[in-house]
């Protein structure tokens, strides 16, 4: 397979968004292209466009997001990204920093994580939030195109709310990774693996219920409040039909 013709490069894209509806900010930055899309339902719409082929080795992207007080945003991508290989042998790394303020919204709803055969990725996902703040946040890993293995992929998650944790976990797989990520008490010989949180100030007075989502998806409440649906699937559509179910469940349908 070529190698994609460019040299690294470091990048970060900007949102804010403000209970008027208004976007105050809306930077774009090298693959990072962001356009204000159709609202959808009452929520603010942003779309991440990808500019070029992007996170290849050596690259630094980043992506902020800041939701005000009383402010209600969807984010979602044109498309899956792709990490490939490149001329670096350094990781690429993909940093995403999301703020969301008092009595705001926010549903983070990116498009697949597609780790190529030969590509190094490092993400990384910090959110904080507000007593009163809402949120859905939806990452899907496919672990290799089709008719390849995998890259090596490591994705860390960290949430706090009101200062305090809520959740922390990593996640890694491909080459490189802790042995058994791909034993049978982990994927087995499913190679899209992902997750849906859901923080609501809701669960406080009705927790969410521990259920089986079919055979590839589970729900289950966390302290905090919130619940967290982890899924493990032998492909892309089929874990997105589980994540699917359970943001129905967890969200009403709305």
């Amino acid at each position: 397979m070529s190698l994609p013709d460019r040299t690294s490069l470091t990048a970060a894209a900007r949102i804010t968004a403000a209970a008027d509806g208004s976007l105050p900010v809306l930077e774009s930055d090298g693959p990072l292209a962001l356009r204000r899309t159709r609202a959808a339902g009452p929520y603010t719409r942003v779309t991440v466009v990808g500019a070029m082929s992007a996170p290849l080795g050596g690259d630094r992207l980043a992506l902020l997001v800041d939701v005000r007080a009383g402010a209600r945003l969807l984010v979602d991508s044109a498309a899956a990204t792709v990490a490939l290989p490149g001329r670096s042998a350094a990781p690429a790394g993909y940093d995403v920093t999301l703020t969301v303020g008092e009595d705001a919204e926010l549903r983070w709803l990116p498009e697949q994580l597609v780790s190529a055969a030969g590509s190094t990725l490092r993400t990384r996902t910090t959110v904080e939030l507000a007593p009163t703040a809402r949120l859905v946040l939806r990452e899907e890993q496919v672990l290799g195109r089709h008719g390849e293995p995998p890259g090596t992929l490591a994705a860390r998650l960290t949430v706090r709310r009101a200062g305090r944790p809520l959740l922390e976990q990593e996640l890694r797989h491909g080459p490189g990774a802790p042995g058994g990520w791909n034993g049978p008490a982990v994927l087995a010989d499913h190679r899209a693996t992902g997750q849906l949180l859901v923080v609501d100030p809701e669960f406080i007075d009705k927790p969410a219920e521990v259920r089986l989502l079919g055979e590839h998806a589970v729900l289950a409440p966390l302290a905090g409040p919130a619940a967290l649906v982890t899924a493990a699937a032998p492909d892309a559509l089929a874990l997105r039909r589980a994540l699917d179910e359970g943001m129905g469940l967890l969200t009403g349908g709305r």
